[in-house]
């Protein structure tokens, strides 16, 4: 069975081209999609070389995983269902995370069109809902996991480093827990997308000593980006009993000090992957509207355009958050 894809074939190396899915088995949902969404880190590390699967970092000697299908997150609507699934139909507007393919170093990928997946890995989408704003789905619940980790009591202070996705997502979970919440970022335009009620501090622009001062309330820290260089800084200003929340991908260079945590009684969380219950909780955010996604989104580009849109992260070429991919 053809399908269309973005395919990372070598370092830096990317193509929109058709490739081979397997036909859809009793337990699959084949889904024809409508929008995708580029996971800007972890996409990046694997087109990079730095990982080779999930979180594992490239090590010498290790043979890099070329070509896959890149991404694990889309939206679309239901083609076909196999005789085991009793609980969508053809029409159903679903979220999809990763899907089956052949002859790839990896047998699951996620810009995929179509895309067989189990149905263990689609969610529907509730009724007359905007797709786009869940395209992101498994990304959004890796802020809202990264949010939900640390004991937070109203008013608690909360740091999260990055102003990322990620970084978003997390201080906006952080903030609809009663956290006051402060993200230390590097871009301007990043940072104003934040939801008013969020402090915000430009890296770039001020030393984080001259925001930090004598302060020693810190609750949290959500480090987003992996940076342990600003943890580090960050740390003598924590309260007793805190929680540090580590989401960047580190590389070789993350090693953390236990005993250095223990002598404040610090909490460290390392959340990773997603899970059903948590995709769930994800999905009722977004519904509601406390977990914002449409208003990070810069660029919407044509599939067929993919390689473009990662030229432009690549060469950062200008200013970008959130890109989706339009399938239709």
């Amino acid at each position: 069975m053809k399908a269309e894809a973005v395919v990372f074939t070598d370092v830096r190396q990317v193509r929109f081209m058709e490739v081979e899915v397997p036909a859809p088995g009793p337990e699959d949902v084949c889904v024809e999609l409508e929008y995708s969404w580029i996971s800007n880190g972890t996409e990046s590390s694997f087109l990079y070389g730095d990982r080779i699967l999930g979180d594992t970092v490239t090590r010498p000697g290790d043979k890099l995983p070329f070509p896959q299908v890149a991404g694990y997150q889309k939206v679309g609507i239901v083609r076909s269902v196999g005789e085991r699934v009793t609980d969508l139909k053809p029409g159903d507007r679903v979220f999809a995370s990763i899907s089956k393919v052949d002859e790839m170093f990896f047998e699951t990928g996620g810009h995929l069109n179509p895309s067989i997946t189990h149905r263990s890995e689609v969610w529907k989408l509730p009724e007359g809902a905007n797709p786009v704003a869940y395209s992101a789905l498994v990304l959004t619940q890796v802020g809202y996991n990264c949010g939900i980790r640390p004991a937070v009591a109203e008013g608690d202070v909360a740091v999260v480093i990055g102003d990322g996705l990620v970084g978003q997502w997390a201080a906006q979970t952080l903030a609809h827990r009663g956290a006051d919440v402060t993200v230390l970022g590097r871009h301007n335009r990043r940072l104003a997308m934040l939801p008013p009620h969020i402090r915000t501090w430009n890296l770039r622009e001020r030393p984080l000593a001259e925001w930090l001062g004598t302060r020693g309330d810190f609750a949290v820290v959500v480090d987003s980006v992996g940076s342990l260089e600003t943890f580090g800084e960050l740390m003598p200003a924590m309260k007793r009993n805190g929680h540090f929340v580590s989401a960047g991908f580190y590389g070789t260079a993350g090693t953390i000090d236990i005993q250095y945590l223990r002598a404040q009684e610090i909490t460290l969380h390392c959340p990773a992957g997603w899970e059903k219950a948590r995709m769930d909780a994800t999905l009722a955010g977004i519904r509601d509207g406390w977990l914002q996604t449409t208003p990070l989104i810069t660029h919407r580009l044509p599939a067929r355009e993919a390689e473009k849109a990662w030229r432009m992260i690549m060469d950062k070429s200008e200013f970008f958050l959130g890109i989706v991919l339009d399938w239709r």
